[in-house]
C-alpha cells in the first residue's frame, strides 16, 4: 500500500468515527495501536510538512501553510511572531541538545519530547536507523504552530532527513562505496563533528574512510565519538576517558561506533558519500582560533602538525 491510499484509507477510518477528532488526533499514536496507524503518521507528516525554501512548515492537516523564507545559520535560533515559533537547529547537535531546543521553544515538557522520540514507528524512521532518532533528526529551520505536537515536530525532522537522503542518493551512494547507508550516516556525524568549517568535510571523510580501509586494522581514534559515549562536551578527551570501556571508545575499539553521534546536514553528508581523493590517515586542526586543519599520511607527518599545534597554543 502506497503512501497515498494509506492516508486515504486512514481519512476514511476517521471520518466514520461518531465525533470528529480532536486537534492532533490524526498524528497521535497510542500505545498498543496497529502498524497502519504508525504508518499513517509518517504518512500524514509527509503531507503536513511542507518545504519552502530552506524552511520546513510544520503545522495541523486543517492548518493553512505560509511561505517563510531564509534559513538561520550558526548558532540556534529561536523567533516567535503572532504565536508562530521558528526555530532554526544547526548542523551537529546531539538528539539531546535538540529536544531540549524543542521543548524552550514550544514550552512543552522535555519528557513529551523524549518520549516522542522513542516512537521510531510513528516517526517514520527508515528501516537502517534501528529504532533510533540520532542522526536522523535533520537540521535546518523549522516553523511550528501552537498545535504542533511533539510528534508532528520530530515527524517533520525524519521527514526532512528522507527526502535529504533521497536528493543525496544516500542508498545507491553507499553500495557504491561499499558502505550501508547506516555506516555512512555515522561516519557523516563524525565528519559533523570533526570539521571545523564546509571546505575540510570531504578531506576528513577520507581519513576516516582510510583508516577504516587501512590493512592492518587501524583504529578511527576519535574524540568526538568517545565523548559522545561518556555524554561530555568538548574538543579532547582526556586521559581518564580513553580507559573506557564505552562502543564509541574507538580509540579501543576497531571500526565505526554503534551509532551517529549528532545529526548532520546535508554537506556532512555528501562527504561521506564523496570523499576527496587522497592518501591521508591523519588530521589537525592546528590553529583552532581559524580553524585551519592539515593532512598527513604517515605518523612522522602527523608529528610535525602535533607540534605545530602546541606552537600555536604556546605550548610547543
Amino acid at each position: 500500500m502506497n503512501i497515498e491510499d494509506l492516508l486515504r484509507e486512514t481519512l476514511s477510518d476517521l471520518a466514520h468515527e461518531e465525533q470528529p477528532p480532536p486537534p492532533g488526533r490524526f498524528l497521535q499514536v497510542k500505545q498498543g495501536r496497529s502498524r497502519r496507524r504508525g504508518l499513517a503518521l509518517a504518512a500524514a507528516a509527509a503531507v503536513a510538512v511542507m518545504a519552502v525554501g530552506s524552511t520546513v512548515v510544520v503545522q495541523g492537516l486543517s492548518s493553512v501553510s505560509k511561505d517563510v523564507a531564509g534559513q538561520g545559520s550558526g548558532e540556534t535560533l529561536v523567533e516567535t511572531k503572532q504565536g508562530q515559533t521558528t526555530l532554526t537547529v544547526r548542523e551537529g547537535l546531539r538528539l539531546s541538545r535538540i529536544l531540549e531546543q524543542l521543548a524552550t521553544a514550544t514550552g512543552r515538557p522535555l519528557v513529551e519530547f523524549q518520549r516522542a522520540a522513542k516512537d521510531s514507528r510513528a516517526l517514520g524512521l527508515p528501516a537502517y536507523a534501528k529504532g533510533a532518532l540520532e542522526g536522523f533528526a535533520f537540521p535546518g529551520t523549522y516553523e511550528v504552530s501552537p498545535t504542533s505536537s511533539p510528534d508532528e515536530i520530530l515527524a517533520a525532522m525524519v521527514t526532512r532527513f528522507n527526502r535529504a537522503a533521497e536528493d543525496s542518493d544516500l542508498v545507491d551512494g553507499a553500495r557504491r562505496v561499499g558502505r550501508t547507508p547506516r555506516e555512512i550516516l555515522i561516519i557523516a556525524s563524525i565528519v559533523q563533528a570533526e570539521s571545523p568549517n564546509k571546505r575540510d568535510m570531504p578531506k576528513i571523510a577520507r581519513v576516516i574512510h582510510n583508516r577504516l580501509n587501512h590493512t592492518p586494522e587501524m583504529k578511527l581514534a576519535m574524540d568526538s565519538t568517545l565523548l559522545y559515549g561518556l555524554n561530555k562536551f568538548g574538543a579532547r578527551a582526556s586521559n581518564e576517558d580513553l580507559k573506557t570501556r564505552s562502543p564509541y571508545n574507538t580509540y579501543a575499539r576497531l571500526g565505526l561506533p554503534p551509532g551517529p553521534i549528532d545529526n548532520p546536514g546535508a554537506d556532512a553528508i555528501e562527504a561521506a558519500l564523496k570523499p576527496a581523493a587522497g592518501p591521508w590517515l591523519y588530521f589537525v586542526t592546528i590553529d583552532p582560533k581559524t580553524g585551519v586543519t592539515k593532512f598527513a599520511s604517515s605518523p612522522s607527518e602527523f608529528d610535525k602538525l602535533v607540534e605545530e599545534y602546541r606552537r600555536n597554543l604556546g605550548t610547543g
